[in-house]
């Protein structure tokens, strides 16, 4: 498998509503460790397939590790869905996929979710906390929803002005003063 890029805004892959997984092959298998190995590497704490160009419905996450340490365990999570929600929470977030940039998101406090693993299990989890909003985060991206379209238009145009900017001094040529 060639190595895998993570997606940043404004590709427009990431708009991009997923297809749910339907079977578990060692294509499936080779990607979550790709992505597993792509979402440490980063660092992250949570990765969605359409982040790195697979428009299908799994996410890898581990929100108990950090660059500091903690144990790995990481999570392949398949068709998930947010069965029901409870109370609201403002969750400071950043995004692989939107670089140089975090903002203050509006998420339910508490989330059960539904989903597969890759040995066909169904799994339900109820959660809170960074769990919560990790998983809201992720099925997001599975929507074609960047954590940027839920926040203010203001500061969304702001940093789209500063992401364009950044993105045409990346394309321009280095000039050496001769």
């Amino acid at each position: 498998m060639a190595p895998l890029e993570v997606l940043q805004f404004p590709d427009l892959r990431l708009k991009r509503t997923s297809t749910p997984v339907d079977q578990v092959d060692d294509a499936l298998r080779a990607l979550a460790a790709e992505m597993i190995r792509v979402m440490y590497d980063e660092p992250g704490i949570g990765l969605a397939a359409p982040q790195v160009g697979q428009a299908i419905r799994m996410v890898v996450m581990d929100t108990g590790w950090n660059e500091d340490g903690g144990e790995r365990k990481p999570t392949v999570i398949l068709n998930p869905e947010i069965v029901s929600r409870e109370g609201t929470i403002l969750w400071e977030e950043g995004c692989l996929s939107v670089p140089d940039f975090t903002a203050e998101v509006e998420r339910s406090e508490r989330v059960v979710v539904r989903y597969r693993d890759l040995d066909g299990n169904e799994l339900t989890e109820d959660v809170t906390g960074l769990r919560a909003v990790c998983f809201q985060h992720e099925i997001d991206h599975l929507d074609g929803i960047l954590f940027i379209d839920r926040i203010s238009r203001l500061k969304r145009s702001l940093y789209v002005k500063r992401r364009k900017k950044q993105l045409r001094e990346e394309e321009e040529p280095a000039s050496f003063g001769i």
